[in-house]
C-alpha cells in the first residue's frame, strides 16, 4: 500500500494534476504490485519561493516543471521493480500531462509491514 506524496510548483490545471495522480497509479499498478483502489496520494503546490531544486544536479538539466514524487512503501520489492517503476512513472508521465523526463525526482522510503495501519488503529499487515 504506498502512500505517495508529489510536490510541484504552483499554476497547474486540474487536469494536468489528474494526469499525474492516474499516471502514478497506473505506473504502481502495472510494475509495483499495487491492488485496485490502491490510491492513497496527495499533491502539495509551492510558489517560486518555496520550491527549490538544482537546475543542473548530476548533469541533468531541470526546469521549473520539475516534479519530486516520493513514494512511501513496505519493503518488499527488489531492485528490479523499483527500476521498472522509476522508468513506467517517467514515459507515462512524459505522455500525459507532458513532463519531460529530466523533470521527475522520484524516491521510495522504505518500511516494515508493521509500520502500517489502514484504519481503525489496527497493524492490517503486522
Amino acid at each position: 500500500m504506498p502512500l505517495t506524496f508529489i510536490s510541484m510548483r504552483s499554476g497547474k490545471t486540474e487536469l494536468y494534476k489528474q494526469a499525474i495522480f492516474d499516471g502514478l497509479y497506473r505506473a504502481m499498478r502495472e510494475t509495483f504490485s499495487v491492488p485496485e483502489d490502491d490510491q492513497f496520494m496527495t499533491i502539495t503546490e509551492y510558489d517560486a519561493a518555496s520550491f527549490r531544486y538544482g537546475s543542473t544536479y548530476a548533469g541533468i538539466d531541470r526546469t521549473d516543471d520539475m516534479i519530486f514524487i516520493q513514494i512511501s512503501a513496505m519493503n518488499t520489492r527488489s531492485v528490479e521493480q523499483k527500476k521498472a517503476l522509476y522508468r513506467r512513472i517517467v514515459e507515462i508521465l512524459a505522455e500525459n500531462p507532458g513532463i519531460r523526463t529530466e523533470d521527475v525526482l522520484i524516491n521510495i522510503v522504505e518500511g516494515a509491514r508493521e509500520n502500517w495501519s489502514l484504519g481503525r488503529g489496527l497493524a492490517q499487515y503486522a
